[in-house]
């Protein structure tokens, strides 16, 4: 009887350490740490779990990144790439693998699923340029080394701003024969939810910059290079990809922070690298 417990126990033991041992090689992989940051910014991992990030907070593959409305985010990835993310912008991590001694293992695939972004090429990028994507709901970004800037209007966000300057035009109709027999139309023309004089919403679609280098565009319509300097557009995945003569209305400018060289270090020894989590929901 003493045997067969000990055989038990000792069966039980080794399943434990499997156990640990497979989840140290299921456990992802870290793509990046989080080098700037203007707001908060949230990560949404496979398992559904949410994790409120903050400065050199770690990046890992599979991790789906969500800016506020107000949020700019840096990522530097450990192959020295950047990614700049614009507020009320998700954008996941699909896949990332950089080792510098085994290239044939390189893999950048990215999605950006609402909003826009900056993109910087790293090592992997230079050396393995075929291995990175970006997927887009009407359009996959691939690269010849490059920086370039990416945004995604949503058709929701144009209905939204048609309806509103809609509503905007039937309040001031509605009450202008009323003279002063109204006193309700400041409130009402209050909360009607105007959009901002001078900003015009763009047409829904992806819409891309090249800074430097070339990209490349390509969806069921058909495929089109974009090199530095030029601005290109495509509205649907069934929709060629487009170039166009001038910048649409891309806007993308970084809070001074962001372009502010580093403070030197003064003598004082450089802080160690915090993965501090303020909060996690499961």
């Amino acid at each position: 009887m003493n045997q067969l417990k000990r055989l038990t126990a000792i069966k039980a033991w080794l399943a434990l350490l499997l156990w640990c041992v497979a989840s140290v090689g299921w456990a992802a992989q870290v793509a990046g740490t989080i080098t700037q940051l203007s707001g908060p910014l949230m990560a949404r991992k496979a398992n559904g779990a949410v994790r409120i990030l903050s400065m050199k907070s770690e990046v890992e593959s599979g991790d789906t990144l969500v800016t506020e409305k107000n949020t700019y985010a840096m990522v530097k990835f450990i192959d020295n790439s950047e990614i700049t993310l614009k507020p009320s912008t998700t954008f996941k991590v699909e896949n990332f693998a950089y080792d510098a001694d085994k290239p044939d293992g390189d893999n950048a695939s990215f999605n950006l699923v609402k909003g826009g972004l900056r993109s910087v090429t790293g090592l992997l990028g230079k050396r393995n340029k075929e291995k990175f994507s970006l997927k887009t709901p009407s359009a996959t970004i691939g690269i010849r080394g490059t920086t370039f800037v990416a945004e995604w209007v949503e058709p929701t966000e144009q209905a939204v701003a048609y309806a509103a300057a809609q509503r905007q035009a039937w309040l001031m109709a509605s009450t202008a024969s009323l003279g002063d027999t109204y006193p309700l139309q400041p409130l009402m023309l209050a909360q009607a939810a105007i959009p901002a004089p001078n900003t015009p919403a763009l047409p829904p679609g992806l819409y891309v910059q090249v800074i430097d280098g070339m990209i490349n565009l390509t969806n069921k319509g058909g495929a089109q290079n974009f090199a530095a300097g030029q601005f290109g557009y495509t509205a649907s995945p069934t929709q060629p990809p487009v170039i166009v003569p001038k910048n649409p209305g891309i806007q993308f400018t970084l809070p001074p922070a962001f372009t502010q060289p580093p403070a030197p270090a003064g003598g004082a020894a450089t802080p160690p690298k915090s993965n501090t989590v303020d909060c996690e929901v499961r």
